[in-house]
């Protein structure tokens, strides 16, 4: 049931306005709730909410075990015993395939030609954001950050809160957990807030991402070699506000549907493309994966505790863990490991020279464009589904050409609005949003409704998923 269509908007309806009838009576809230998201998640496949269940079933037992041991022998017993499960479900469903294709191929190179059948293993949908948020809570209650929580419900209802279930933000146990066991507060100013972000999350998928997709970045992706340099950078910067206008709209809808049913999620985007290096970057793009991979993975490995050295293998280690979090290829891995490699020369930089930046505003923006230029190459590995076809879109780059009959002018506006919109200043932008809440409600309504009008203008019949969804 992807949030942009009108079958979630009457389960969002119907979601609204028995939550609030049952605001008052927690249980029966939880309840509404927990149903609420075990049907929305039913919807990719039934099959699949018994894994859920069991895992969610299987981190709260653990977590209150964790809890009654007295030994630390135990309690480390437990905590292995969580990891191994949930990084045993996700890589079963997410990882076997490629982990058998990837021996084959070895093997294969070796000339050993050993025959297997083939896998066929269907992904549950938003596998690795339900895992790590339940994975995290049970290593929160071992480092002593949070109790075993006491409501079986309540944690049920935690991980499979149907807002940030499918493809994140991965919410954090000690934001939502508490707001979950007390009764929610209806603001109007919140409210609209809340309407706006869904409407501006609508408007980024449908009218610029899927556009975008559609017009440009398919085509080109999928035959670079009938496209000029200039045509393909075109479409790399056409990636580049795709991706993050799906994902970031994504996240728009899901944090205005979530406040209208009273619960507050954090931010997980701040205009990356406006980043100075690559360390702002990773404080913009997607925060909520960033910063758990830097509280549960970096500082467990050392962070920058034992080092410089160490801090730069950690780094890289946990970027090419990012990677291939993202999908079973080794072009996110490579994705992630270009990455790790940035941050482990912006950091070697910054102890050699400082930050020589800071009081240089041509060097700030010229860092800014380089970052983007950056980002830019490391997305093709991202987009591209094999090294073959990133090379190809490379070829095309070196060729220097610069002939560009396919470049629509319909096609280069939505690009420059994309890119103007994401360049807004962030003050300006929360400027704009606040005024928006103090506007009489019938202006507002108008305003809504205009938006809604004009995404159903520019919206393509053909339905596009959510990038993330794969993930």
């Amino acid at each position: 049931m992807q949030f942009t269509t009108l079958a979630y908007a009457k389960f969002f309806a119907l979601a609204f306005v028995v939550t609030w009838l049952c605001a008052r009576v927690r249980g029966l809230r939880l309840m509404f709730l927990l149903g609420a998201s075990y049907f929305f998640y039913a919807q990719s496949g039934v099959a699949f909410l018994a894994l859920i269940f069991a895992c969610s079933t299987a981190d709260f037992l653990l977590s209150h075990a964790i809890g009654r041991a007295r030994e630390p022998h135990q309690r480390k017993a437990w905590l292995a015993l969580t990891v191994v499960m949930n990084l045993g479900v996700l890589a079963y469903f997410k990882y076997a395939k490629f982990g058998v294709e990837t021996a084959l191929a070895a093997l294969d190179a070796l000339g050993f030609h050993v025959p297997l059948p083939v896998l066929s293993i269907a992904l549950p949908v938003g596998i690795s954001f339900f895992t790590f948020e339940s994975m995290s809570y049970v290593i929160d209650v071992y480092r002593g950050e949070l109790p075993p929580h006491p409501s079986y419900l309540e944690y049920l209802t935690f991980v499979a809160f149907f807002p940030h279930l499918v493809a994140g933000p991965i919410v954090r146990p000690r934001d939502l957990l508490p707001q979950l066991a007390r009764p929610p507060v209806w603001q109007e100013g919140e409210a609209s807030s809340a309407l706006l972000l869904i409407a501006t999350g609508l408007f980024k998928k449908l009218a610029i991402a899927d556009y975008l997709a559609l017009n440009l970045v398919d085509r080109v992706f999928d035959a670079p070699t009938q496209y000029s340099a200039l045509e393909c950078y075109v479409a790399m910067v056409g990636y580049a506000i795709q991706i993050y206008s799906d994902f970031s709209g994504y996240t728009d809808i899901a944090i205005g549907s979530a406040a209208l049913l009273g619960v507050r999620f954090p931010p997980n985007f701040a205009a990356p493309y406006q980043a100075h290096d690559i360390v702002d970057f990773w404080r913009r793009w997607h925060i909520s994966l960033s910063t758990w991979l830097r509280d549960y993975l970096y500082i467990p490995l050392g962070g920058n505790r034992r080092g410089s050295l160490r801090t730069y293998l950690n780094l890289i280690t946990t970027m090419l863990l990012g990677g291939l979090w993202h999908g079973p290829s080794w072009t996110f891995v490579v994705w992630g490991g270009l990455h790790g490699v940035a941050l482990a020369c912006n950091r070697a930089w910054r102890e050699r020279f400082g930050d020589i930046i800071a009081h240089k505003p041509w060097l700030r923006v010229l860092s800014t464009f380089a970052t983007f230029q950056f980002v830019l190459l490391a997305w093709v590995f991202f987009r591209a589904h094999t090294f073959r076809d990133a090379r190809a879109i490379f070829g095309e780059l070196a060729t220097l050409t610069t002939y560009h009959p396919n470049l629509d002018p319909r096609v280069l506006l939505v690009l420059a609005l994309g890119l103007g919109m994401h360049f807004v200043p962030l003050g300006l932008e929360a400027k704009l949003r606040a005024r928006f809440g103090t506007l009489p409600g019938i202006v507002q309504g108008v305003a809504l409704f205009g938006v809604l009008l004009l995404v159903r203008r520019m919206a393509s019949a053909e339905a596009v998923p959510f990038v993330y969804f794969q993930f």
